[in-house]
Parts: C-alpha cells; structure tokens; sequence
C-alpha cells in the first residue's frame, strides 16, 4: 500500500525531482483511481457530439466505461456502461440514438437516463416483487457544461468547475471559441480519433502542460514545414511566449499573450485551398476587431489530470485515459467553427491527421518519446531513479492579472510539470475538497518555488 508519506517522498517540488516510481509503480496506479480519477472533474466529451434527443456517445472516466446521452428532456445524462444484473457492456457501439439500451445477455432494458424499466419475466419470474427503482444504472453524479465541453466527476459535491478551472478558463475560452472571436462555437469535427501507446499516462498532460525542449524529436516535421505556424523551426520563439500555470490547481500551458493585433502565429497559409485561407484571413480580421485591445492567448496546455488542448492549428482536444500502469488509450478530439463551409472542414480535417493523432508527424514522435520512457523506467535499478525537473527551477514569478498564476518568463522552463505533479501529490495524498481547493491550510505544505518580484508580461 502507497501511504502518504510515501507520496511526500516521491514528489520533490522544491528540489526539482520526482521518483520515476510515479510513473511505473502499480499500487501507485491503483491508488490514482481512487484519489484522481474517483474525485477530479473529468472531460466527457462535447455538446456537439449528442445534439438531439435520446443521443448518445461512449466515453470515459480514467478506467470506467461511460454511456453519455442526451435524455427525451434535452438533460445530459452518464451512467456507466455496465448492466446493473450480470454486468455486462450494455452498449456496444461508440455512438448512436436510441430510446433503450437493452442488455445482450438477459435483456434488462434502460432509459438514456438510466432507469430501469424493462424486466424479462417481470411477473411470472419475479412475482413482480423486483424494485426496479433500485436497479437502474449507475449514474455519474456531478455533470457540468461549459462553454459546450461536457465534465463529469464521481464525487458527489466536488467544488463548482468554474472554480475548479480557476483562470485556466480564460485560456481553455480561445480554443472553444470561434476563429473570429464570438464565444463558444467550437464543434467536435467527425468522430474521436482512438489508438493505444504503452506508456505511462501522465507523459502526456506533462507534455502538453509546457514541455518545450522536446522540440527536437520534431525536426521531421519541420523540415517538411507543416508546423502550426508554417515557418518551419518551431524552437525559435518570438519574444513574449512563455510557460505559465496555477501551482494551486495543477492546470498550465505554454505559448504568446498578445494584443490581436500582434498575433505571433498564424496557422498555415492554405495557399493552394483560396477559399480556407479566405475563411481564416476573414476570420482574424473580425476576430482582431470585435476584440481590439483584449489580450489573446495562442499555444497548448493541461487541465489537470489529463485533459489537454492546443488553441491553434492544430486546433484539438486530446485525453489521456489510463489503461494500467504502463498503457495509454488516446482520444483526440478536432475542433472547427459550427459554421465552418464543408471545403473547410474537409481540409482541416485531412491537415488535423497528418499533423496528431497516431498516423500524424508530430504524435508519432511523441508516442515514442513516452513508451520508450515508460519501458526504461520499468526495470529494478531504473525505478530506483528520479526524474530532473530543475530547469528553471525558482526563477517563475507571480502574475497579478491572473489570479494564482505564474509565469516563468521564458519557454523552456519546466515549471509547469512541477506544479502538475504537485497537484497530482495533493490528490494522492487523500486531501479533503476544502483542502484541494486551498479553503483551509494544510500543516507542512511546502510553496511553489518563486522568484520576487512580479515579472510584467511582455
């Protein structure tokens, strides 16, 4: 059994360092499930995948297999997806409509909202004596929208997801919304992309959270010059881009705050589609007027534990689901504009794959990155190491304007994965709600390392 103490010495926030035990460690694991994913709020999925009545769509919370539907009502719903009499998969397709899910193996029937109302035998079997009320599904108790994204969480009272979020709302806004500015009009693009890695599943909200240095294994990607920005090599930043996080809520990323009409990335050009780079040059246009004087943030990051997005081209969602200690089912979600014309989507679409997902450039270096990893770490003297999260270490700096967050002033920091695995020990450690959320003080907690005084953003 992994104690609380034991976690303690895992994760060295101060010192830059966490056991690779974190990473490899099956009690570790086990202990994730109850303490992360049995409490944090958990992306389900998107209003756009379930828009009709009795819609459905499977997804996921950490090891559990949820079906998410949209009730007769229009109320988004999630039970799990396992029949309350034998257990067995109830749903079998990844999405659908239906006014019943009916169980393959004894043919118990249940609501898009989970009641059970449909019993084989109900009178000349049971006697009519079988409480249906008492055998419905499993339902997912706490269930939240914002700005379209669906949000799930098993605890029964977790804080509200706004204060959840905190200012990494702010951030998480750009990619939900539409390209030329107006609020929330993203949508889920086709389906889901799926695939399985064997690797561990933090690598992933770790990378996304700011992991720049990597850029390396991407060198493939920009000789072939198909970057978001396409220009090429992507380690050379323009001056203002920097990591930034929420040591008090484990959420960060990286990438420019700039005024619109300083915007330092542009997607690709889509010179040989005129009509997709007419849309996108429209786009910012309006985006930079009916914003004018607002800040803007362009780039990638994490909503603890293991949601991630990136704002720009490749415009995405991309979750982490753990399938054991040391394997990974991948969900990528592509966003567009509702209203994106169809010669837009179908180009984005084809960009979006050749970019993410397991056939695209840049993903497949990732993926290798983090098996090869996971697979190194495994071994008896190799678990016995630490992994090195010093650069950077004490030189981020508080930032006013946002609420909590720090800013390191500078790309290649690794502040945000120390303050990920700092939430993650906070998790681990069976804090109280009350104490997650920072509303009562926790004896021995050590500070998130800061330089003084505050930095001004660029």
């Amino acid at each position: 059994m992994i104690s609380k103490d034991d976690i303690r010495g895992m994760v060295d926030v101060a010192g830059g360092s966490v056991s690779r035990r974190v990473f490899v460690d099956e009690d570790v694991y086990k202990r994730e499930q109850e303490q992360i994913f049995g409490r944090a709020w958990l992306f389900l999925g998107h209003e756009s995948q379930i828009p009709n009545p009795n819609d459905y769509v499977v997804a996921r919370m950490g090891e559990e297999e949820i079906i998410l539907t949209r009730a007769a009502d229009g109320k988004i719903c999630a039970v799990l997806n396992s029949c309350t009499h034998r257990g067995m998969k109830l749903c079998r397709y990844d999405q659908g409509n239906t006014r019943v899910f009916t169980c393959p193996y004894h043919a118990w029937s249940f609501s898009p909202n989970g009641d059970l109302y449909g019993v084989p035998g109900f009178t000349d079997r049971y006697h009519e004596e079988l409480d249906k009320s008492q055998w419905g599904l499993t339902r997912v108790p706490s269930i939240t929208v914002y700005a379209g994204t669906i949000w799930g969480s098993w605890h029964a009272s977790p804080p509200a997801l706004e204060d959840y979020l905190g200012g990494m709302r702010t951030w998480l806004d750009f990619a939900l919304d539409y390209r030329d500015g107006r609020p929330a009009g993203a949508m889920v693009l086709v389906g889901v992309q799926k695939w399985r890695t064997k690797c561990n599943w933090k690598f992933a909200p770790t990378n996304f959270i700011g992991d720049v240095a990597h850029v390396i294994s991407h060198r493939s990607v920009d000789m072939v010059n198909i970057g978001p920005s396409g220009q090429g090599r992507r380690d050379r930043k323009t001056d203002g881009a920097s990591v930034f996080g929420w040591p008090d809520l484990g959420h960060g990323g990286t990438g420019w705050v700039a005024a619109l009409e300083e915007e330092y990335v542009q997607p690709p050009s889509f010179g040989q589609f005129p009509a997709v780079a007419e849309y996108f040059r429209k786009a910012r246009e309006e985006r930079r007027e009916r914003r004018r004087g607002e800040l803007h943030f362009q780039g990638k990051g994490t909503i603890f534990p293991n949601m991630s997005f990136h704002e720009e081209q490749p415009r995405t969602i991309i979750v982490a689901h753990p399938d054991g200690p040391h394997q990974t089912e991948f969900w990528r979600y592509y966003l567009v504009d509702r209203d994106a014309p169809i010669e837009v989507q179908d180009v984005l679409r084809r960009y979006f794959m050749s970019y993410s997902g397991p056939a695209g450039l840049t993903e497949q270096d990732d993926l290798e990155n983090w098996s090869a990893a996971t697979t190194a770490s495994i071994t008896r003297v190799a678990r016995q190491s630490r992994f090195n999260y010093q650069m950077g270490l004490g030189h981020s700096q508080p930032y006013s304007a946002f609420p909590g967050c720090v800013w390191a002033g500078q790309l290649h920091s690794e502040q945000n994965q120390l303050i990920w695995l700092k939430r993650w020990a906070e998790f681990m450690e069976g804090r109280t709600w009350d104490e997650l959320m920072h509303r009562v003080p926790v004896p021995g907690d050590v500070p998130f390392p800061l330089a003084q005084p505050e930095r001004a953003l660029a």
